[in-house]
């Protein structure tokens, strides 16, 4: 099972809050650093200094970072037309080697639209508009060199476009899809996902939308175990009960709530959570939710001590 640091930079974090737990997670041994894609605080945050923009981030990162893959869990299809995104994501790729990883999302938290004034249309049609975005952004990434590329749909409608730059990798980053939604969430991973993500729910959840997603396979011809499962669960590990009642009291969470519904205890324990989730679920990796940026150690330690027994 391959480990992940995921940051919610939105609750309070500058560009090098990031940076620091980035180059610590890599020089750790995760697999990848990932970052939200909000611009409004939520909850009994002040949010200080304000939003950090994901891909702008993310271009910074790539350039101060050598080997750690880069993402975002999830990029809003509300935030950015389609063909501009195609564009900003491919740029990221070739910054920093082919190491991006491509989370999008259809767009969730009305707030955060109503305070930048961004649109933020009914639910029908926020699916439709991003059904449309996975489209044409992969297909902008994997229209060969020298040949163009044209869409024509309800909403977007690109003609003869160049469909430059083209990513690092070849034919383009992977692409994650998540979420519980019971029927256009699986048919769209099964179309246009490399990995399908399940945030903070339950194994007996993300069980059930495993199966949607190989069902909706299955009725594609494609094989299944070509979308890797993934969950994301917030992280809060310590030597002994002192210090892990002190991280969850610095994350404003109770203990007891940890334990039953994220990656909380000692190492031994998280262990054992974390065989437990894979023996039910199939997921090959665990996306932890790291919520207090200023705690390095907290991620060198889970890397130390829970990583190897994985």
């Amino acid at each position: 099972m391959e480990l992940r640091i995921f940051t919610e930079p939105q609750q309070g974090a500058t560009y090098d809050d990031l940076l620091r737990v980035a180059r610590t997670a890599e020089d750790a041994g995760y697999g990848a650093f990932f970052r939200s894609d909000h611009y409004l605080k939520m909850g009994d945050v002040d949010g200080l200094p304000g939003p950090t923009d994901a891909w702008t981030t993310l271009a910074g990162l790539a350039r101060e970072t050598t080997t750690i893959r880069l993402g975002t869990l999830m990029t809003a299809a509300t935030f950015r037309h389609p063909g501009p995104l195609a564009i900003s994501v491919a740029q990221v790729d070739q910054m920093s080697g082919g190491r991006v990883e491509f989370g999008f999302g259809a767009g969730w938290y009305a707030e955060e639209h109503t305070a930048y004034g961004i649109p933020f249309p009914g639910v029908r049609e926020r699916f439709d508009r991003y059904a449309e975005q996975l489209e044409i952004i992969t297909g902008l990434w994997e229209t060969p060199l020298g040949e163009t590329y044209s869409f024509s749909g309800k909403h977007y409608e690109l003609s003869g476009s160049p469909a430059l730059p083209k990513s690092a990798q070849s034919p383009r980053p992977p692409v994650l899809i998540g979420g519980t939604g019971a029927k256009r969430t699986p048919a769209l991973a099964a179309r246009f996902a490399n990995e399908f993500n399940l945030p903070f729910a339950d194994a007996a959840t993300a069980t059930k939308q495993f199966e949607r997603v190989e069902a909706a396979c299955g009725e594609i011809g494609r094989d299944p175990a070509e979308i890797v499962r993934s969950a994301a669960l917030v992280a809060c590990v310590g030597r002994d009960d002192a210090e892990i009642a002190r991280r969850a009291a610095s994350i404003g969470r109770e203990v007891d709530e940890l334990r039953g519904n994220g990656v909380a205890g000692t190492p031994a324990e998280v262990v054992d959570t974390l065989s437990a989730w894979r023996e039910s679920t199939g997921v090959d990796r665990i996306y932890l939710q790291v919520l207090d940026l200023a705690d390095l150690d907290h991620v060198e330690f889970i890397a130390a001590e829970v990583a190897p027994q994985l």
